[in-house]
């Protein structure tokens, strides 16, 4: 494990919080700039692999908490409006979805939910904050699209996985995340 976890690490830093270019108020735009960041990638797979885990009403409660919220933090960001502590607000997205991951921990909706939608407008803010100065709706759509389509991939792997292993690798996939969210925290 150690000769995995040691070189991924080592090459996170130089992608993470990179999300230059991003200046074109297009879909595609949109559906490129999530994945343009280890940090937002990390989180919103997270946020599927959670889901799975929790099951019930979290397997579509939980993305859409998070979408929901990120679109109207993507508003907020592109109209100016000020988030204090954005960025810790997103790598402690990573770290604590991936520590609940890997502790199997089943919040109640009440909890998980608003935690979810705070996160979400965290990462939306980033998207608006960076996004087009013209063309947001277009570029909105497709960020919303790509973040649900990483929930989904999270999803299908966390219900995937407890089918073959129980919990076992989804947790320590979670415990992966939360490392890697500590990593891209301190600039390892």
């Amino acid at each position: 494990m150690k000769r995995i976890l040691i070189p991924a690490l080592a090459l996170m830093p130089s992608a993470a919080l990179a999300h230059a270019g991003h200046d074109s108020g297009s879909f595609l735009s949109g559906m490129l700039h999530p994945v343009g960041g280890t940090d937002h990638v990390l989180a919103m797979v997270a946020v599927g692999l959670w889901a799975a885990q929790a099951g019930g009403r979290a397997l579509w409660a939980a993305p859409a908490s998070f979408v929901g919220a990120m679109l109207l933090g993507g508003a907020a960001g592109a109209a100016g409006l000020p988030f204090p502590a954005v960025e810790p607000m997103i790598l402690a997205s990573i770290i604590i979805m991936g520590a609940l991951i890997a502790l199997a921990v089943r919040l109640p909706l009440m909890v998980a939910l608003p935690a979810l939608a705070v996160f979400g407008a965290a990462h939306g803010w980033a998207h608006g904050a960076e996004g087009p100065a013209a063309g947001m709706a277009a570029y909105a759509a497709g960020f919303a699209l790509m973040t649900a389509a990483l929930h989904g991939a999270g999803l299908l792997a966390g219900l995937g996985l407890q089918r073959l292993a129980g919990l076992r690798i989804s947790r320590t996939l979670g415990g992966l995340t939360a490392l890697a969210g500590v990593a891209l925290a301190v600039g390892v």
